[in-house]
């Protein structure tokens, strides 16, 4: 293969430099669920690093549900989930780099002055000053996200606000971080700019969040970087055939492009639908039209962000719904994603069992006009493939999996300074 068609090797410098007393505030801040409306879920409970930073399930149970990954259950009685959370939870690797423009399965938050404040955001005009980067500014919205943490309307006075506006509920997030000493204690002594408690705001929460992140979650560590540092050793043969059929013949790197192993744009590939899609206001069904949804144009039904691939062999299932459970199928889709589409069955996916909303979970295929639709919209063209070719490309994707950053920094606290329980390590 030849040096051109590969990407750079990614550097240190290629990421946001982050201090370390600030992240690790964001470590107690990552865990603690004194960011949830009841308090009863953090971070790290849908993003949790023995899961790959991930979940482990297909669609997450979020606000309600009880334990970590696939043994999360969704509660009883009164505190029961309504509703699955609508898409799958990615990873959190190498989201920290400063290349990264858009983030969110839908690119609904992006890099852009669209609001004059530096980000494209659900929001818009309200969205908090003083963010220092993306990724601090994707950090606050699962906050107050109804399922995924701030709970229903007439739960918590954060999910009450967030049912008036928005930005309503930031600050009694931030009220709640500001009046437990430790807290008003380490970030008067993390930030300059915070002299009293009464200073903390959201925006600083989030700051510390993404510094968190950046530091314990940057990834460049894997086989794959090592080669492309010269180490000539560092992949095996089948691992070379691998990298060879995603670089050229496989046409994997179309979209999966760069150092960071994605174009950042958005792409109808068919991923089998499920669960009670990201509906508009408007949509009279069950389904997620993916981009479109933020740019309001129809070239863009049913796309959605090419991931990046770092420790993808962590990240399981696979699609922004995570239809897929192994790397294995997904690939499978990706050479001939009309076929993959068809023969799709449910039997794979990853869902704790759920009585009270299990019919909603694969409806959107009693839709015969919604499946031709997302079908008809499919523009990734089929690659013929051995199945030689296709371990080859899996032997590939698990060279990607980083070394030493797999295992953390600063890893998973003892005790946060709200004394609520913290998710600890899962046992094997």
């Amino acid at each position: 293969m030849a040096d051109e068609d590969l990407p750079r090797a990614l550097q240190l410098h290629d990421f946001i430099a982050v201090d370390p007393i600030q992240a690790e505030l964001g470590q107690q801040l990552f865990y603690d669920r004194i960011l949830s409306g009841n308090r009863n879920i953090a971070c790290s409970t849908c993003h949790h690093p023995d899961l790959g930073t991930s979940d482990g399930l297909s669609l997450g149970i979020g606000e309600g549900g009880t334990g970590l990954g696939p043994q999360r259950t969704p509660g009883v009685g009164d505190n029961r989930i309504p509703k699955r959370i609508t898409r799958n939870a990615p990873g959190l690797w190498n989201l920290g780099a400063k290349e990264l423009t858009v983030l969110f399965h839908d690119g609904r938050l992006s890099v852009a002055n669209t609001f004059d404040n530096g980000f494209n955001s659900p929001a818009e005009e309200w969205l908090p000053e003083g963010l220092d980067n993306l990724l601090a500014a994707q950090a606050i919205f699962p906050l107050v996200a109804q399922f995924e943490m701030a709970g229903n309307p007439k739960e918590n006075e954060v999910a009450g606000a967030v049912h008036n506006r928005i930005d309503y509920a930031w600050p009694i997030l931030a009220d709640r971080v500001r009046h437990l000493p430790i807290y008003a204690e380490r970030f008067t002594a993390t930030y300059p700019h915070i002299s009293v408690a009464d200073d903390i705001k959201i925006s600083d929460i989030a700051n510390a969040l993404s510094a968190f992140i950046i530091k314990e979650w940057t990834s460049f560590d894997s086989p794959f970087d090592a080669f492309l540092s010269g180490d000539t050793t560092a992949l095996t043969e089948v691992e070379k055939v691998g990298m060879d059929l995603f670089f050229r013949t496989g046409g994997c790197a179309e979209c999966h492009s760069g150092p960071l192993l994605s174009d950042q744009k958005f792409h109808a590939i068919g991923i089998p639908p499920l669960g009670p899609g990201r509906t508009r206001r408007f949509d009279p069904m069950v389904r997620d039209v993916g981009h479109m949804g933020e740019s309001d144009d129809l070239s863009d039904a049913y796309a959605f962000r090419t991931p990046m691939l770092r420790n993808v062999e962590l990240t399981a299932p696979y699609g922004h719904n995570g239809a897929y459970p192994t790397l294995e199928g997904v690939v499978r889709h990706h050479i001939n994603p009309i076929e993959s589409f068809d023969n799709w069955t449910p039997q794979t996916v990853v869902l704790p069992d759920v009585p009270w909303i299990k019919k909603i979970d694969f409806i959107v295929w009693q839709d015969a006009r919604e499946i031709a639709r997302q079908r008809a919209a499919i523009k990734l063209d089929p690659v013929i493939l051995t199945n030689t070719d296709v371990n080859a490309l899996v032997a590939f994707l698990r060279a990607l999996t980083g070394r030493a950053s797999t295992k953390g920094i600063l890893g998973i606290p003892e005790k946060v300074p709200s004394g609520l329980p913290v998710d600890k390590r899962l046992l094997r």
